[in-house]
């Protein structure tokens, strides 16, 4: 509406406005007796001055209209940033707030006299001995089930802040780090054979997949408990 009425001002505008110089300027008749002094209207006062009327009335039209960008501002999408990666036949989705970055694979070396399962042992990050989990242990998957990748692919190390300190969580692979809308978010439930899944919030439709969207806060609880 707002654009609407501005349009109207400008016609207005123009319409209050003695175009002379398309009646007797340079555009008209010519007979202007300023004509000869000024040789072409643009050098008149009076052209410039009616230029300025309407080159005003178009800054009004372009000024933002906060009744109307009010709504367009409603309209934006809520969405929540997952990396997304799988393990086995699976794909799985973490909120990224816990993540400090995907790293190419690197060794694990093996500790002695380890109790927890999930422990594989320790990896090198930036100089630095870091604790390596396997969470297929840690989301009781089947470690047997794989899937055949469309094209080449390079398993990864997941880096991931807990609460004592970063944890490497080795993955098959990466696809990415990507904005998933929250309702499609919020309406991912559980039933089926996902009814009893580990650390999970819901399942949901992604891509032609089935994705698993994981609970950082119990996944992280869980990574605490297999290091003490």
């Amino acid at each position: 509406m707002r654009g609407l009425f501005a349009q109207g001002l400008i016609h207005d505008e123009a319409q209050t406005i003695d175009d002379c110089w398309n009646r007797i300027g340079i555009f008209g008749d010519k007979s202007c007796p300023k004509l000869p002094e000024h040789i072409h209207c643009r050098n008149c006062a009076v052209y410039s001055a009616a230029a300025t009327r309407l080159l005003d009335r178009y800054s009004f039209e372009q000024e933002p209209d906060e009744h109307n960008a009010q709504p367009m501002a409603e309209q934006k999408v809520a969405t929540r940033s997952l990396v997304v990666f799988r393990l086995g036949g699976e794909w799985l989705g973490l909120n990224t707030v816990c993540l400090d970055e995907v790293a190419r694979m690197q060794a694990i070396h093996s500790l002695p006299h380890q109790r927890s399962r999930a422990l594989q042992g320790v990896a090198n990050v930036r100089g630095a001995l870091v604790p390596c989990l396997s969470l297929v242990d840690l989301l009781g998957l089947d470690p047997t089930v794989t899937i055949t990748p469309s094209q080449r692919v390079m398993p990864r190390m997941l880096i991931v802040a807990a609460h004592g300190g970063p944890v490497v969580l080795p993955v098959d692979e990466v696809d990415g780090v990507h904005n998933i809308e929250e309702r499609a978010l919020n309406a991912a439930s559980l039933s089926g054979e996902h009814a009893s899944a580990k650390y999970t919030r819901g399942v949901l439709a992604w891509k032609n997949r089935s994705l698993r969207w994981l609970d950082e806060e119990q996944l992280l609880g869980a990574i605490t408990r297999s290091l003490t």
